[in-house]
């Protein structure tokens, strides 16, 4: 397997992103390494708030959303995905599948060893982030959703067609500009420049490319049958497990009502609207925060 790694100038001077890097090392079934990054921010023993981002962004969505709850004494931990930001990229489409993230993704939270969890998770953050829920139930406390779904197999929405369609033919991958058009506000050049800047060239965006084939929308995808086990154990899952999608995504829209039909733990939980487009985490860090903060603080009371 060849890897690409964005040179770390491309993520000097960021606007609102000071974090330090962090770097954990996890194997394919090949035996190649592969360098993960990740943002681990707030004290060691701070209450875990796991921010899990999706396609083609990275952990700098979060950026909001981590100062916010750093300051409220939590630990936030905000991982890029393989492909994505600081994170190594396999130079061929081919070595992207569902259930190598999963591994990878897997072995890199075995390794922090974290306990009592609370997990934010939306895009491709919710189809790997639910598949370590399902695999780890233990480690988690609660889950919030957002612009996602774990599918398997049963069709997909128009948005998301229109969107996998678009992904395929565009003839280069304008990472910024899709971040921007799914975002209800304008963002800045810098910012824009921001999600641009884990890909100097086309060459780093083959997973970017690749994760919309990926998305098991018919009975023929793989991961139909990893997801529909996954779901045996959400329908288990009785923690805390809150869905909060946006007022403005084609692509996600009407996702909720299977979480909160299926999973034991969505039941009586103050489900939510929120302002924004597909990556409403740009639209509402501030709420989104205060949902994570109150489903945190509420276990808090409930174990004091």
């Amino acid at each position: 397997m060849e890897i690409l790694r964005t040179p770390d100038a491309r993520f000097e001077g960021l606007e609102d992103w000071p974090h330090a890097p962090h770097y954990a090392t996890v194997a394919d079934a090949d035996g190649t390494p592969l360098r993960l990054h990740y943002v681990d921010e707030g004290p060691r023993d701070g209450p875990v708030a796991l921010l899990m981002h999706g396609e083609p962004s990275w952990a700098y969505l979060y950026r909001k959303i981590i100062a916010d709850l750093v300051a409220k004494g939590y630990r936030a931990i905000a991982p890029d995905l393989i492909g994505f930001g600081r994170s190594d990229k396999p130079a061929a489409r081919s070595d992207y599948t569902y259930e190598r993230h999963v591994v990878w993704m897997s072995q890199w939270l075995q390794q922090l060893e974290l306990s009592d969890i609370t997990l934010f998770c939306q895009d491709w953050g919710g189809l790997i982030g639910l598949r370590l829920v399902a695999a780890f139930p233990e480690m988690f406390a609660g889950v919030i959703v957002g612009n996602t779904g774990l599918p398997t197999g049963s069709g997909m929405t128009e948005g998301f067609k229109a969107w996998r369609d678009f992904s395929q033919s565009v003839p280069q991958f304008p990472v910024g500009f899709i971040v921007n058009g799914g975002v209800t506000r304008d963002l800045s050049p810098t910012e824009v420049a921001a999600y641009d800047a884990p890909f100097p060239d086309e060459s780093y965006k083959e997973g970017a490319r690749q994760f919309p084939l990926l998305v098991p929308v018919t009975p023929e995808h793989e991961s139909v049958a990893e997801n529909q086990a996954a779901w045996k154990v959400l329908e288990r899952f009785d923690k805390p497990f809150l869905t909060a999608f946006s007022d403005g995504d084609a692509v996600t829209r009407g996702g909720e009502a299977a979480f909160q039909a299926r999973v034991p733990g969505a039941r009586g939980q103050p489900h939510v609207i929120l302002n924004g487009g597909h990556f409403l985490q740009e639209d509402s860090p501030a709420e989104i925060a205060v949902l994570i903060d109150g489903m945190i603080a509420g276990r808090m009371r409930e174990t004091a």
